[in-house]
């Protein structure tokens, strides 16, 4: 009869770090593969292709629909663009990505580690690489045990090319949401494309190479600090890939157990065959309770599945569980029904949710002009010759819109003030007008000029007034007119 399982070693024991131990995941089948394989597919195929999607915006708009136009100071993802002024916007993106990070944990620990975090997506694509060019877990091991040999080194070959060729596509597919796909594809394949093109694309094909081929699980455990920090954000109502203790224990080989049984005896149903930890992608043994290296994948659900399968007793030895009903069983008490919906995970959708509502009325209400106005520091201010005063802007007039726009300067809160502006000719009633190209910024000279007679001692707070002829739309910025 096999001991119980062992207890966590304390933390003050654990070493701050290891070297890493060469880990041969095995191949398994079931229901959660399934879904890690979908889900691969699915956020690949995205993060690849997405930059080669068109979509239709004004005629002189980017046909790119998700693109970081840096050079125009862009961000475009399909009908939204977001300009500098509105870098805000991409803050409410990360902190509405924080919270559903959060609402995953609270609902199943750590699923976002399982199943959808970058870098287990790209260790799972170079494990399946690995398995095809040399085989499963027991070939592998083998192989490596035995001096290099021709067939050995063709298939490491192989299989470090196919690496290097899927970490060069994904720094690839980097760089192309940050200028047009397909004419960036041409000018990296003709040599044409820029330095920092050919740099980036290098690092991230070395940090994709290095992370999902060599470093694996000493990312998770090492360098994320996720692991940390959800302990903190868990409950006990989180679900979280779980030894069935009460259950499994005692627990032996096969033959040892149905012995027990036989005779009476309390035999657990675990034949300790190994499988959860020979598919665990980390090496964890989860027979040991939670540990930091489990990044909650379910392998090993599916392999203890289908072991118990086979030997004829029910599956789920291991499964998602909650802390309150390990403790619960512990004790003899009936579970409880496990609670998804529960003040938490409400508070959190109610954040997300929110914070999508703010952002789209945000984005619906959103002014579609803008100006600012800097005032000249040297000189404050010219005494013009009739005695009046003069003070000198540098206006920026901004159209979000893809048309041009023909837009009306005016000075408010100032008394018989004259405006003058270059490349801004003055209107009917003597107002200067500016043409703003569609979806572009324009920076004029504005002087106005006050007589003697109306000029006020000091500084006084004036209003520069932007207004869309056609539309009537206006915007304001506030600033001051400096007087002797």
């Amino acid at each position: 009869m096999s001991p119980s399982p062992e207890k966590d070693t304390p933390a003050v024991d654990a070493p701050l770090y290891a070297s890493r131990k060469q880990i041969y995941p095995q191949s398994v089948q079931g229901e959660f593969r399934k879904i890690k394989w979908t889900l691969l597919v699915v956020t690949l195929g995205i993060y690849y292709f997405l930059p080669f999607l068109r979509w239709t915006r004004g005629p002189s708009e980017p046909t790119q629909a998700v693109l970081i136009d840096l050079e125009a100071r862009r961000f475009y993802f399909f009908f939204i663009e977001i300009w500098p002024q509105e870098v805000y916007y991409l803050t409410g993106l990360l902190v509405i990505a924080a919270l559903a990070l959060f609402l995953m944990n609270a609902i199943a620990g750590r699923i976002w580690c399982g199943y959808l975090c970058p870098q287990t997506v790209w260790t799972d694509l170079f494990m399946l690489v690995e398995r095809f060019a040399e085989g499963d877990r027991r070939d592998r091991m083998r192989k490596d045990s035995q001096p290099l040999n021709l067939q050995t080194f063709s298939e490491k070959l192989l299989k470090h090319a196919l690496w290097l060729l899927i970490a060069w596509w994904t720094g690839g597919a980097w760089v192309l949401y940050f200028a047009d796909a397909p004419t960036l594809v041409y000018e990296l394949v003709t040599f044409q494309a820029p330095m920092v093109a050919y740099a980036w694309i290098g690092i991230l094909t070395f940090t994709t190479y290095t992370l999902a081929g060599f470093m694996r699980e000493q990312v998770c455990v090492y360098m994320c600090p996720w692991p940390r920090i959800q302990a903190a954000l868990t409950d006990e109502h989180a679900l979280n890939v779980t030894y069935r203790l009460d259950r499994g224990e005692p627990r032996g080989s096969l033959k040892k157990m149905k012995a027990l049984r036989a005779s009476g005896q309390p035999a657990g149903d675990c034949v300790d065959c190994g499988q959860c930890v020979a598919v665990c992608p980390t090496g964890v043994d989860i027979r040991k309770g939670l540990q930091m290296d489990c990044i909650q994948c379910g392998l090993c659900i599916d392999a203890c599945d289908n072991v118990m399968t086979k030997v004829g007793r029910p599956i789920r030895l291991i499964g998602y569980d909650t802390d309150i009903n390990v403790a619960r069983r512990a004790e003899g008490k009936p579970e409880l029904p496990t609670r998804l919906v529960r003040p938490r995970t409400l508070v959190y959708i109610g954040m997300i949710v929110a914070g999508f509502a703010l952002m789209a009325f945000g984005l619906a209400t959103r002014a579609t002009l803008g100006v600012a106005a800097l005032h000249d520091r040297n000189p404050m201010y010219v005494q013009l010759s009739d005695g009046g005063t003069r003070n000198a802007y540098t206006v920026r007039l901004l159209n979000k819109r893809a048309e041009e726009r023909s837009i009306a300067i005016r000075v408010e809160n100032l008394d018989g003030a004259r405006l003058e502006a270059a490349g801004a000719p003055a209107g009917a009633d003597g107002v200067p007008v500016a043409s703003v190209g569609p979806d572009q910024t324009l920076e004029l000279r504005l002087l106005v000029s006050v007589p003697r007679d109306k000029a006020k001692s000091g500084s006084q707070r004036i209003l520069v007034r932007a207004t869309d002829v056609r539309t009537g739309e206006s915007a304001k910025a506030a600033d001051n007119f400096v007087a002797p």
